[in-house]
């Protein structure tokens, strides 16, 4: 979140609620942070963006934003963009009654098709306008607003971004939902700016995200979408705006995946690179899926968490009886407070020939548990890490590797993105669109069997 010196969200608060539009705790946190200044009178942030499910209040935070530059700031032209044009046409609406609630001076309403606006008295003007090919060219915009920004072609972005390069203190705000690849088509956009927000290494981007910490809507468990206590954690709105018998409507009306992404804000993220990032397609994955493999002893366990310790995943890798290396997701379960029992169990049931964990991994830190609960952990470091991808891509490409098909570790697949580890590369937990414990755990516990599990002798009679 950039630091700012002073900021003029208190007055914007005000100023919608002569309008008739008061705002709420979480729309309020957001207008102080648009409204923050640095030293300099320039705003602190040049971007922000809010993601959070449907009904929370986006609008209203667009449209405090809005009341204030055109009344105070007195910003020449803001341009409000949608995805369609009955949501632009609403937006429009709602703004004429609270500009008229407000007092302001307006000189002219525009109502043409397509053409929707305000032109006030002491010069602002405020547009409305669907997102296309050409839309915005030849504008020059001090505030741009990019509502349904899940919604977001390429092109449009290319068209409406450059109508600020040449403004002295300019803003764009986005706003939306989570965005779920199988429907929004043109999602990569807002998935960029998700992806620096949450790296947390942009100085000028103000980004807020209400959601569960799930790294895919199919990861959702159905006990937490019925939790009513989700609801509130993914919705800054609950019990404000939004009803709890709406929601538990909504739960039983929609598909757990809609729900998950709709009302829980958990998304299912495209790459921002065009890929996943794995060198691991998902028809290669795809191909190996053996659901009546099965594992053989002795196995290697690993075990690794997500970065926000939401979750966590402990698999197995060895060998089958035909000599084809078998891997496999034994458990995934939220938390961490349950590693070190199941780690221990497993080891009880089939005495690994080695646990594993990286370094790195924010699994590290159960290691000294699983010590004094006397199971020795290998601790891999990067470079181990590296090799260790560098085995499960050859044994994948060569099919020399059987897995289960299971869902959360074909996820973990297809989202994941690569570090690079000087000429090499690791999985890359932070910033990978999905949880990649299952896959990281996987890949461990294979390089720990490939290297320490014995191979089969074969000879002229088969298996030996």
């Amino acid at each position: 979140m950039p630091e700012y010196a002073y900021s003029r969200g208190g007055e914007a608060v005000e100023l919608a609620a002569r309008g008739g539009l008061v705002l709420d705790e979480h729309q309020t946190d957001v207008i102080e942070a648009l409204l923050g200044y640095r030293e300099d009178d320039r705003f602190a942030c040049r971007e922000g963006a809010v993601v959070e499910p449907r009904q929370n209040g986006k609008g209203g935070i667009l449209e405090a934003r809005e009341l204030y530059g055109v009344e105070v700031l007195e910003e020449e032209l803001l341009i409000h963009s949608a995805h369609e044009y009955a949501t632009a046409l609403e937006a429009f609406y709602r703004m004429t009654v609270l500009v008229e609630e407000a007092g302001l001076r307006v000189r002219k309403v525009r109502n043409a098709h397509g053409e929707q606006g305000i032109d006030f008295m002491n010069g602002s003007r405020l547009r409305y306008r669907t997102r296309t090919r050409g839309g915005g060219r030849g504008f020059s915009c001090d505030f741009l607003a990019l509502d349904e920004a899940m919604f977001l072609p390429e092109f449009a972005f290319g068209a409406l971004t450059p109508t600020q390069s040449a403004r002295g203190n300019p803003q764009i705000v986005y706003t939306g939902s989570a965005v779920d690849q199988e429907v929004h088509e043109h999602g990569v956009v807002l998935a960029r700016v998700r992806e620096r927000g949450l790296a947390g290494t942009d100085p000028a981007l103000a980004y807020f995200e209400w959601s569960l910490d799930y790294g895919h809507p199919d990861e959702v468990p159905a006990e937490v979408a019925e939790d009513e206590s989700a609801w509130a954690a993914a919705n800054p709105a609950f019990g404000v705006r939004i009803r709890s018998e709406s929601v538990a409507f909504e739960q039983r009306a929609m598909s757990e995946r809609t729900f998950a992404v709709e009302r829980l804000g958990v998304g299912d993220w495209p790459a921002t690179d065009g890929g996943g990032g794995s060198d691991i397609t998902a028809e290669e994955w795809a191909a190996l899926a053996d659901p009546e493999s099965r594992l053989l002893d002795p196995v290697c366990l690993a075990f690794d968490v997500t970065p926000a310790r939401a979750s966590s995943s402990i698999s197995a890798a060895g060998l089958r009886s035909d000599g084809q290396f078998h891997v496999e997701l034994v458990e995934r379960k939220p938390g961490t407070d349950w590693v070190v029992d199941r780690v221990v169990e497993l080891c009880a049931a089939h005495s690994p020939v080695a646990v594993l964990c990286e370094s790195r991994s924010p699994a590290a830190s159960l290691v000294h548990k699983l010590e004094a609960a006397g199971v020795a952990v290998r601790v891999v470091d990067s470079a181990e890490h590296a090799k260790a991808c560098g085995l499960i891509v050859d044994v994948v490409k060569q099919a020399r590797l059987r897995h289960l098909g299971q869902p959360e570790l074909t996820s973990a697949v297809k989202g994941a993105a690569k570090r690079a580890l000087g000429d090499a590369w690791a999985w890359a937990r932070r910033v990978s669109r999905v949880d990649i414990a299952p896959l990281v755990s996987v890949t461990l516990a294979l390089w720990g069997a490939s290297s320490q599990v014995p191979r089969p002798v074969y000879a002229a009679g088969g298996l030996t």
